[in-house]
């Protein structure tokens, strides 16, 4: 710490370029100083907020010339030291500007300069006790009945954006207000510490079977840091054993963060966590408005909440008292970034309890190669769950040949047949295909054109409700059309399978039955998922249609039947990984049979029946199939044995790209060189050459030994700055990819 006289403020501007602008102290300005505090100041022609990295008195630029500072926006610390230390790390490692990482740390209200102020939030709480007769009079209002009971809990009042995010709405709440049950009143937020409250757990844990008990346990013993692999059979109880590691958490005092994927995060996650625990829970998502993301964000870090969940850039929060990370399904791709700073959410949870000293968890019932390798060599310590918790016991897969087989829509017999028994037996069925829309294209049955995106290299999806042609990679949209644009025919057909025509094909084969269809599109509309589950947990029978959407983290004890429509399209797919991606979703998606006390079977459509990878996953055999894998990639040299960058280069015309790529590949050659274990691939169009219109070039860096990798990056962004780009033509640095497309 130190004060304002005679210092300059070395300033992170979030821009792209990677040096720190050196700035006298704001003027009049008392207050002790130190990094981590926001500052206003003037960048070129903009007011921008910065933070201030370090505090020091000499600096390469005249004194005089030296622009002062417009002002400091609060007199702490904002962005702690492990924060600060994070990005700096992140920054490093991924090769971007420290100034837009130390940007990612902060929520939107902040970066925009607005003040880091709780202020007050509306409270709701009951004025009326729940009893037998007013639950009998609510009963046909489902909503409000349970908005009650869930008011019942909290005597002192629950905030408007908690109940949001449990899945009650504002007129939910209107309507009961009206009735004169509940009352609002504005409440300041307060700073009080989640430690200081008395019952940190509401409810009693469940009872834990031998492996969970012997995992927690494990757990429970290193307080400091040490990362655990949790490999769990889907339905083992990842869960139940986290809850558990939370609960000695806060009662030792300390926080807990736990990250789950984006499509994982549901109200019923949330409102599980809340019923649990007796301290505040707070969440960041991209559900959440700008200013519930900063309140959640302030109650992280004023150690108001003592349990925070949250999707990827939960793990820039500061939480002072850190004790326990949670890293929920891994594997999923939804933890790396795909734009600006390109981190895997993942990789910096380790860094980050490294840098508490506290536990991390990585939990996941598919776990990646790379966590995989990490535990097999003793750099993780790997538990597993190989039993299902309860009485539940892990389905049977079965492949279904679709070979020399009448398909009705997509449909084998055998499959519509075993659907129908296992809707007369009130159970429920799932359908998976993971293709939105009512078919992949219309095609021209007299000249066999397709309907394509004129600003993609890809075929317009046709969809159904509202009738359209969509492209799903850059947003194009046109109305359905009356003939062919290359021969003017009016023979136009779909071709393909996508979710909408799947849900068509249903209700014809099964109209006594409802079919409730869960993708992108059905679940648009705010709190559209959290009514679709609500509908689905009642249990009765009915056809579950969807994509990824369905595939992780539901329970659903009345699933008895999942039927896979379309397993082949993963299984031979231009990237590397995937194949493990098709195996990690197949397993995923199969997990969700079978959870509850009735045995579940797996369906799987293929015309590849005699797949060595798809046969190892019908035996339910992850680790054996992972270990399949793991064996090509030693071969090939691929992560986890190796490890990858990718420059991806995007211009108007193709040549811009290739030549800076090009470029970057002839200033690699004498580093390859002296470095046997680096060599440059490429430049190579991307799978998709032509998106939104533009051009799209890739060059691999790959590398046996990761520093030798991180050594030629250097160089190479050192090339780039260096370069005068035209305007058209855009690059980035993707270290670690996990999407070769």
């Amino acid at each position: 710490m130190t004060t304002s006289e005679e210092t300059i403020l070395s300033v992170a501007i979030p821009s792209p370029l990677r040096r720190m602008f050196d700035y006298l102290p704001p003027a009049e300005c008392h207050d002790t100083l130190e990094s981590g505090m926001r500052v206003q100041v003037t960048f070129g022609r903009r007011k921008v907020t910065g933070i201030i990295e370090a505090i020091k008195y000499e600096t390469d630029c005249p004194r005089e010339k030296l622009k002062s500072a417009d002002n400091l926006l609060e007199p702490y610390q904002l962005l702690p030291d492990d924060i600060m230390k994070l990005c700096r790390w992140a920054a490093s490692y991924y090769h971007y500007s420290l100034g837009e990482t130390f940007s990612q740390a902060l929520p939107k209200a902040l970066r925009q300069g607005k003040p880091a102020s709780q202020g007050s939030v509306t409270s709701w709480r009951c004025i009326v006790e729940l009893d037998t007769v007013l639950k009998a009079s609510l009963k046909r209002a489902r909503k409000q009945l349970a908005a009650m009971e869930w008011l019942q809990l909290y005597p002192e009042g629950v905030s408007e954006p908690e109940l949001k995010e449990a899945g009650f709405s504002k007129s939910i709440l209107s309507q009961l207000e009206k009735k004169r049950l509940i009352q609002s009143q504005q409440v300041e937020i307060t700073d009080r510490p989640f430690y200081e409250l008395k019952n940190k757990i509401r409810q009693s844990h469940l009872k834990l079977n031998e492996e969970q008990q012997f995992a927690l346990n494990e757990i429970n013993e290193t307080p400091t840091f040490n990362s655990v692999l949790l490999d769990g059979i889907t339905g083992s109880g990842k869960t139940e054993v986290y809850l558990q590691a939370i609960a000695k958490t806060l009662e030792a005092g300390k926080q807990a963060l736990v990250l789950v994927p984006e499509i994982g995060l549901t109200p019923q996650t949330v409102r599980r966590f809340r019923s649990r625990f007796g301290v505040p829970v707070a969440c960041l998502h991209s559900g959440l408005s700008d200013s519930e993301r900063l309140q959640g964000w302030l109650a992280a870090s004023r150690e108001n909440a003592g349990v925070l969940i949250a999707t990827r850039s939960g793990i820039f929060t500061p939480l002072p008292k850190l004790g326990l990370i949670i890293v929920d399904e891994e594997h999923d791709n939804s933890y790396k970034q795909q734009d600006t700073l390109r981190y895997n959410a993942r990789d910096l949870a380790i860094y980050r309890a490294k840098l508490a000293n506290c536990p991390v968890i990585l939990g996941s019932a598919t776990p990646s190669l790379e966590t995989l390798s990490n535990a097999q060599s003793g750099k993780y310590l790997h538990l597993k769950l190989r039993q299902r918790a309860g009485n539940a016991k892990p389905p049977a897969i079965e492949l279904l040949d679709l070979r020399q087989q009448a398909l009705q829509e997509g449909f084998a017999h055998t499959l519509i047949e075993q659907m129908q028994t296992t809707l007369l037996r009130d159970e429920q069925v799932m359908v998976f295909l993971n293709r939105r829309g009512y078919a992949p294209s219309l095609i021209c049955n007299d000249c066999g054109e397709i309907s394509d995106c004129p600003h993609c290299d890809a075929h317009l999806t046709l969809h159904r409700q509202p009738a359209h042609m969509h492209c799903h990679h850059c947003d194009y949209q046109m109305a359905i059309p009356w003939t062919c644009s290359n021969c003017n025919g009016r023979k136009l057909q779909p071709s393909g399978q996508g979710t909408e025509r799947c849900e068509q094909t249903l209700e014809q084969l099964f109209p006594d039955f409802p079919v409730i269809r869960i993708d992108r599109d059905s679940t648009r509309k705010k709190n559209a998922l959290h009514e679709i589950l609500e509908v689905i947990n009642e249990g009765e029978p009915s056809i579950l249609l969807g994509t990824q959407m369905l595939a992780k983290g539901h329970h659903f004890p009345n699933v008895t039947l999942v039927a896979i429509l379309n397993a082949d399209s993963g299984l031979f797919s231009s990237d590397f990984r995937g194949l493990e991606k098709t195996g990690q979703l197949i397993m995923q998606v199969s997990g969700r049979a079978g959870r509850g006390d009735k045995p579940g079977k797996v369906l799987i459509q293929t015309y590849n029946p005699q797949n060595p990878s798809l046969q190892l996953l019908a035996s339910n055999n992850y680790p054996k199939f992972a270990a399949s894998l793991f064996n090509e990639r030693q071969q090939l040299n691929l992560p986890p044995v190796g490890y990858l960058a990718l420059f991806r280069a995007e211009s108007a015309t193709a040549a811009e790209g290739i030549n800076l790529l090009k470029l970057l590949r002839s200033t690699a050659e004498p580093f390859q060189q002296q470095f046997s274990s680096v060599r440059a691939l490429g430049p190579l169009p991307a799978p998709m050459e032509k998106r939104q219109g533009r051009y799209r070039y890739q060059l691999m860096i790959h590398s046996l030994r990761r520093s030798d990798l991180h050594r030629l990056l250097s160089v190479l962004i050192q090339q780039l700055d260096s370069v005068k780009l035209p305007r058209t033509l855009r690059w980035n640095l993707d270290v670690d990819p996990q999407d070769m497309t």
